[in-house]
């Protein structure tokens, strides 16, 4: 190839890359924030729960902050223990890459069994997976207020070994916005870095 025919191929080349970038800058840099998939779902509400400390806990308390909501309970041989620990687990992947956003997100623990469930044996299951974990539990009319409200099924039921039982319920981890509307649920089932790229996508 000749000199000429270099320069002119060459040339050719440049106007492409020039126009492309053209279009480029043209173009959005990213696509407009989708709606949540929540947004405007009846989940959540008013309730009123118990603390390990045995301190009553509103809803309304955590105004201007993200929630994260689980309903479980501590006798859960391992549905309950590998949610809370990859939502815990998210939470924490995504405040190493977003610490300002990840300080206000809240996550709480709501015991459906209040029948063994006491405010220090819920304290001490939500420690052990999170020092910024909040344990609640209640009054069987309360957890049931707090259910109803957070559209969560649950019952007795079979029994174990030993005299105990478990607990069927619905097993969603949800996210709520600063005014306590429902964004998302956040998804355990595929891990902690699952959790933590939903969070970085609604949390801000």
């Amino acid at each position: 190839m000749n000199r000429d025919a270099m320069l002119s191929n060459f040339s050719r080349l440049t106007m492409s890359i020039a126009m492309a970038f053209a279009v480029a800058a043209c173009s959005p840099t990213a696509e407009p924030p989708a709606e949540p998939p929540l947004a405007g779902a009846d989940i959540g509400g008013p309730f009123e729960l118990v603390n390990k400390d045995g301190e009553t806990v509103r809803w309304q308390d955590f105004d201007g902050q993200y929630r994260i909501v689980y309903f479980g309970f501590t006798y859960c041989p391992d549905i309950c223990p590998n949610d809370v620990q990859r939502m815990s687990q998210g939470l924490r992947m995504f405040a190493e890459s977003d610490p300002e956003s990840a300080a206000q997100v809240q996550s709480i623990f709501i015991s459906v069994d209040p029948e063994r469930d006491t405010p220090e044996i819920v304290g001490e299951f939500a420690a052990a997976f999170s020092d910024d974990l909040i344990g609640l539990t209640g009054s069987p009319e309360q957890v049931k207020t707090a259910a109803d409200n957070f559209r969560v099924f649950y019952s007795r039921g079979e029994d174990t070994p030993g005299g105990g039982y478990l607990v069927d319920h619905s097993a969603v981890v949800y996210l709520f916005g600063p005014s306590g509307e429902p964004l998302a649920t956040l998804p355990t089932d595929m891990g902690a870095q699952a959790v933590a790229a939903e969070l970085a996508k609604w949390v801000s």
